[in-house]
């Protein structure tokens, strides 16, 4: 059951930005930004964690997530430096998901041919 709610909460999430993007003017990179933005409004309003517990990897992985993990980065960073928190926590928490990503796009680029768009 884990899997099935995973595979059609994804699968919502997708289909909406999908809509976004095909019935309005919003560029792809305002999109991501906008999903990144309320995984952290609705972190913040203690309304993803019962989401994600729920959707499992469904809610976790998109975009969505990761807002959602850098507001409990910065939340817990503040609790333990301070002010000085707000700075260290994004990066702290996502780590090694950034990194990650690095990574396999670096190694994804050796495996097919990258080129610019004309």
């Amino acid at each position: 059951m884990d899997y099935i709610n995973a595979f059609w909460v994804g699968g919502l999430i997708c289909a909406l930005v999908q809509i976004l993007l095909d019935r309005t003017k919003l560029m792809p990179g305002r999109i991501m930004v906008l999903l990144v933005c309320s995984g952290a409004v609705l972190g913040f309003l203690n309304i993803y964690q019962p989401f994600q517990e729920a959707a499992g990897a469904g809610a976790s992985v998109p975009l969505l997530g990761f807002g959602n993990v850098l507001w409990n980065g910065v939340k817990e960073a503040v609790d333990k430096s301070g002010f000085l928190g707000i700075f260290q926590g994004g990066f702290k928490a996502s780590a090694v998901g950034i990194s990650a990503a690095l990574i396999f796009g670096y190694g994804a680029s050796f495996v097919f041919e990258p080129r610019m768009k004309k």
